[in-house]
């Protein structure tokens, strides 16, 4: 296994690989960010990380970009490379954000309602 060097990491995009994502093309967006970051010669700076399912099935295909905490939805390969370059330049695709975090996350005009983990305080 290797040990990469993040000292230089300024963002690091976690995509989706759980079921509902594979089914809509996770492995290939997962290649084309992977690649845009690679023909960009941005590996020291945009870190990737597969995930397996992170509970959005209704947005697949899923990438969430950290440090901002910006969930995407509905990421193809051609949208996962403009994302690249997007966060490169400091911007984000706010078409397709459902969640950004500001001490906690906000949800967008686009995010489908999700179920409750648990019960509200006090009921």
């Amino acid at each position: 296994m290797t040990t990469w060097n993040l000292n230089e990491t300024r963002c690091h995009l976690l995509i989706c690989n759980g079921g509902s994502c594979m089914k809509l093309n996770a492995e290939e967006v997962t290649e084309a960010i992977r690649d845009e970051i690679t023909t960009l010669g941005a590996d020291n700076f945009i870190h990737t990380t597969r995930t397996r399912c992170n509970g959005r099935c209704a947005d697949a295909c899923v990438v969430i970009a950290y440090p901002e905490g910006t969930w995407y939805k509905s990421i193809t390969p051609d949208l996962g490379r403009e994302l690249v370059r997007r966060h490169l330049s400091g911007d984000c695709l706010e078409e397709l954000m459902v969640y950004s975090f500001d001490s906690k996350f906000i949800a967008s005009g686009l995010s489908v309602k999700g179920k409750d983990k648990a019960p509200a305080a006090g009921s």
